[in-house]
């Protein structure tokens, strides 16, 4: 069964300048660099920078990383993006506070000032049409979809 996020990989067609980004920028902690690549810490996600000066340009559709940004650096957060020169990609139209911007390479990312709980208290009160919402007493122990049975793990003979 899935626990969470392990990492996530970018690649990067110039390491120094996606390194800058990231820990000037963002405020990414750097746990190790090296030739190809870069390991760094945001918040408790763990972050690989991953050198490929042939990569071609990210997806651009709606598909994104949002990090999580606590209401009272939000401000500061963006001020930072622009002061740097990130380029913003969308206009932010849902609950809290978000802004939605490119890294160096042009990956999608988002800061956002909320949680699900805040996100979905918001669609409680508007919900769009077709939303279902699903009880979740522990979230811990809730399969992905309650709607959907879970078939037990394969074993194999």
């Amino acid at each position: 069964m899935i626990r969470g996020l392990n990492h996530i990989t970018f690649a990067t067609r110039d390491l120094a300048g996606s390194f800058a980004f990231y820990t000037g920028v963002l405020g990414a902690r750097p746990l190790a660099r090296w030739d190809g690549g870069a390991y760094l810490l945001l918040g408790d996600i763990w972050l690989c920078l991953s050198l490929d000066p042939a990569s071609s340009p990210p997806d651009t559709s709606y598909t994104h990383l949002a990090f999580d940004v606590d209401a009272a650096d939000f401000a500061a957060m963006r001020q930072k993006l622009q002061d740097a020169g990130a380029r913003e990609w969308k206009t932010n139209r849902s609950e809290g506070a978000s802004v939605y911007f490119l890294d160096p390479d042009g990956h999608r990312l988002e800061l956002h000032e909320g949680n699900w709980q805040s996100r979905l208290d918001h669609y409680r009160q508007k919900p769009p049409p077709g939303m279902v919402f699903y009880d979740i007493t522990d979230i811990s122990e809730t399969p992905a979809s309650p709607a959907i049975p879970v078939p037990p793990p394969r074993t194999e003979k």
